[in-house]
């Protein structure tokens, strides 16, 4: 089986800096599991890594699509197996590193999205509810019919919501039962999975300070510049986390200070609820932060004990396999 490795965690963790540091251990190359990042000119909203943070590392994913369009879990699907294969080519091994669990298993698992067909006019008219009477109302619409997918996904995220109920409409089962059954599926990789984690006052400090460097960083003229360019907020990128926040301010909606309290707020939520949605994947391996001293040094070493183990070497070794 060709090899995976999965670098995973909540948001503001670190992940970025020990995915580079690995794949310059191990002849690897990254490919990006975040919902923001692919965004062109969506830099600072989505703490992209930069080309200096890079270290001459490939990423994949990164900063490839137009804020107008859509991408969903079949687009990342396609993106990061293509990407993949690049990878293995070049005599690599890929290291999948963000924070989007539901993308990450669909890869590891290679579940199956492609057939499941929309029906746009009820979605239209959950996209019509919404707008009249707000995103918790159409959140509401779960509660009873699929639990599982009401307690985990967020009212916020409309695309999800509205994709749940459209499915539950469609085949009379709950979104969740259905990628639960999906995730019973052996995944075709020999992967190692990690999720790097922290005490939990540690991360939401993080997430904070992060928040605060984002504004001194221009996040708001970031923004700006992106409404100029003709992009809106009923676009699933603008609907991203610091993005959406900083339009109701430029709407008037808020004050800017209450813009920021609100991201603040909103990425301790979206932090936890990453931790609660990676603490339900099977086969992976804990790396807390604490644990270790905040040695990265010896979380290195310990990824590269388990890589050990499942025999996963260098990218020589694997061009070799293949």
């Amino acid at each position: 089986m060709k090899p995976l490795i999965v670098l995973a965690g909540p948001t503001a963790v670190g992940k970025t800096a020990l995915s580079i540091r690995l794949a310059k251990e191990i002849n690897g190359a990254i490919i990006s599991a975040d919902s923001m990042q692919v965004y062109k000119y969506m830099d600072i909203g989505s703490a992209k890594v930069t080309p200096e943070e890079m270290d001459g590392v490939p990423h994949y994913l990164i900063d490839v699509l137009d804020p107008s369009e859509e991408f969903n879990i079949v687009r990342f699907q396609e993106m990061a197996k293509s990407a993949m294969k690049t990878i293995l080519e070049n005599g690599q091994i890929p290291i999948v590193a963000g924070g989007t669990g539901f993308y990450i298993q669909a890869l590891l698992y290679d579940i199956d999205f492609s057939r499941e067909e929309g029906d746009m006019s009820y979605r239209k008219e959950l996209s019509d509810y919404a707008r009249q009477y707000g995103d918790h109302a159409l959140h509401e619409k779960l509660k009873d019919i699929d639990p599982v997918s009401y307690q985990t996904i967020h009212e916020n995220n409309r695309k999800r919501v509205i994709r749940a109920l459209e499915f539950y409409h469609q085949n009379h089962i709950p979104i969740s039962a259905h990628n639960e059954k999906e995730r019973a599926k052996t995944s075709p990789y020999n992967f190692a999975y990690f999720v790097l984690t922290d005490e939990r006052a540690n991360l939401y400090q993080n997430i904070d300070r992060r928040v605060d460097l984002m504004m001194e960083q221009g996040l708001l003229e970031e923004v700006k510049k992106l409404h100029r360019m003709g992009f809106t907020r009923d676009m699933v990128s603008m609907q991203g986390l610091g993005y959406k926040e900083i339009i109701d301010y430029l709407d008037g909606k808020c004050s800017l200070d209450e813009a920021v309290y609100v991201i603040k707020r909103e990425t301790r939520h979206f932090a936890k609820r990453q931790l609660t949605w990676f603490k339900r994947e099977r086969d992976v391996i804990w790396l807390d932060k604490q644990k270790y001293s905040y040695d990265e040094n010896a979380i290195l070493q310990e990824i590269k004990k388990e890589l050990q183990k499942k025999g996963i070497s260098d990218g020589t070794e694997t061009e070799r396999k293949i």
